[in-house]
């Protein structure tokens, strides 16, 4: 008995091995070997190649980036701004480059005609014209934005998608396809760049600070304009500020007149995307300095017009 269930066994064993056998021998197990292997081949080095890629770009975006951060300088460089662009571009297309490689690999494995194909590509063709409009218009629009150089990473812009639609952000990435910009509120919009219309980079290679001067029109206009000829002056010598500024702010003078005030405008240009901050600044020295002379601003003279009239 138990002889016989070794040679039954032993029988299973040989049945089950000629079977594998037979099956690596077969028409299956040789394509398995011969065409499959190759197309799993091509398949995992195409999927390497693009992590590669997309480590490359990373670790290029971080150089420029830490460059930036070891520097002394305040703002990124034009140049570092496109560089950061087109390394995102170059990995996104390089990938694209890469699928294309292998598909064309994988049909001549499997001796896919590419004659036979040129019908149903010619249909298919017409169909992404009619679908992917949208998407071939983002690209274009992409190309466009980048090689033109309109914007790049870190540059503070307005972006107008319609007739009343404004975006506003500083640009995080920008790809053939989507543009991303953060707003002052943490919040991200992702704009496909074939919906934007005009765009306007609040901080290509310099930016201008304006601050409108409210004086009550009962001052000495001529002390108030030497008053703030002294804080142009000075401003170059304020430590926050001399880093900031390209060069002395000036006077314009009058730029409106109004019922019971003169509106004067100083300028001032500086670094780019820092406006906003050496306005702030040039606001908080305008006002200590008509405060030390003992002008009214607006506010001031409308609230003691007002408690003349509640006196009478």
């Amino acid at each position: 008995m138990i002889r016989t269930n070794a040679l039954t066994n032993s029988y299973s064993a040989l049945s089950v091995a000629d079977h594998w056998h037979d099956f690596w021998r077969g028409n299956i197990g040789e394509w398995i070997i011969t065409k499959g292997l190759r197309i799993v081949m091509l398949v995992i080095l195409a999927i390497l190649l693009a992590r590669f890629v997309n480590w490359a770009a990373q670790r290029i975006s971080r150089r420029i980036d830490a460059d930036f951060r070891e520097s002394d300088a305040l703002v990124r460089t034009e140049t570092a701004k496109h560089r950061q662009a087109v390394a995102s571009v170059i990995s996104w297309v390089t990938i694209a480059l890469i699928c294309v490689v292998v598909l064309l690999q994988i049909t001549d494995i499997l001796a896919i005609p590419l004659g036979s194909l040129v019908a149903p590509a010619a249909v298919l063709g017409a169909a992404l014209g009619f679908g992917a409009q949208r998407i071939v218009q983002d690209l274009l629009s992409g190309f466009f934005i980048i090689t033109e150089k309109q914007y790049g990473f870190g540059d503070l812009v307005t972006l107008t998608l319609g007739s009343s639609n404004d975006a506003t952000g500083t640009v995080e990435d920008v790809t053939l396809r989507v543009t991303k910009l953060r707003t002052s509120d943490g919040e991200v919009f992702t704009i496909p760049n074939g919906q934007i219309m005009k765009s306007l980079n609040l901080s290509k290679d310099w930016a201008r600070a304006v601050v409108d001067i409210p004086v009550p029109t009962n001052a000495d206009l001529n002390a108030v304009n030497e008053l703030l000829h002294a804080v142009c002056e000075n401003a170059m010598k304020d430590p926050a500020m001399s880093d900031l500024l390209l060069d002395q702010p000036q006077l314009m003078g009058v730029e409106s007149l109004e019922l019971d005030t003169v509106n004067l405008r100083m300028v001032a240009r500086t670094l780019p995307g820092k406006q906003f901050e050496v306005g702030r600044r040039l606001r908080l020295l305008v006002i200590a300095a008509l405060a030390r002379a003992g002008i009214a601003t607006k506010a001031e003279s409308t609230s003691l017009a007002a408690n003349s009239e509640v006196r009478e």
